[in-house]
């Protein structure tokens, strides 16, 4: 990575698709994103233009709400849980939520009830300075056998409140700050909205990598701070 404003990104990474910018698009996401607030938690129809994806992280990064993938559409009351993970953040007793509108589509579409798999994966951004933050990064990865069987659903995206989260904090790399969108709250939080998303729906499914459980976790053994721990710059198919 550079320590400039132009993040320099090994070809593993993953840049955002591009958004839309115009008046129209972006009205009609503020509107949803009204009646979506105001619905109580209930499951909204989205009949925009627009791609799903892009009214997620639209409202990602302009509203005060996080977002929660998973394949249960009926959970009221989101209860802290146990997680088993590798960072000490990751690691807490904690309902977990993202402020980025692709990560958490990864785990909507994810059937990890009927497939085995591990997962590997973030959402990341350049600390730029003076309150600034660059473009979303990602890296999403799953074991290579699983991915050979095509393991997708159809899934929920939740609305969560952001009040009583906390976000992970940066980490430092080549004296830049890096923000990862990762946020825990140890309360239960009650949804505002939720939508229905199918895989084709998630814009990166097509760049999700495959990896080797057993060097790849090897390697992370070794290595904890190493993330994401490839071996190379291709992806598994």
């Amino acid at each position: 990575m550079a320590a400039s404003d132009e993040l320099v990104l090994p070809p593993y990474y993953l840049r955002r698709p591009p958004m839309p910018r115009d008046a129209k698009t972006l009205a009609a996401f503020d509107a949803l994103y009204a009646r979506a607030e105001a619905s109580g938690g209930a499951m909204l129809d989205y009949n925009l233009k627009a791609p799903i994806w892009q009214f997620f992280c639209h409202v990602a990064d302009t509203r005060p709400v996080l977002l929660h993938g998973s394949g249960n559409a009926a959970i009221d009351m989101f209860e802290p849980r146990q997680p088993h993970d590798v960072s000490a953040f990751g690691d807490q007793n904690a309902v977990y939520a993202a402020s980025d509108g692709l990560w958490p589509m990864y785990f909507a579409i994810l059937d990890r009830a009927r497939f085995e798999m591990s997962l590997i994966n973030s959402s990341m951004q350049l600390d730029l300075g003076d309150g600034r933050r660059g473009e979303p990064f990602y890296f999403f990865s799953i074991s290579d056998k699983a991915l050979m069987q095509r393991p997708f659903r159809d899934g929920t995206i939740y609305l969560l409140p952001r009040d009583g989260f906390m976000q992970q904090p940066p980490f430092r790399h080549e004296g830049r700050d890096i923000h990862v969108a990762h946020w825990a709250s140890l309360a239960p939080v009650k949804p505002l909205a939720r939508f229905a998303v199918r895989p084709e729906d998630f814009p990166l499914l097509a760049q999700l990598r495959g990896h080797d459980d057993e060097p790849t976790f090897a390697r992370a053994r070794a290595n904890p701070d190493g993330f994401p721990w490839v071996e190379d710059d291709q992806p598994k198919r």
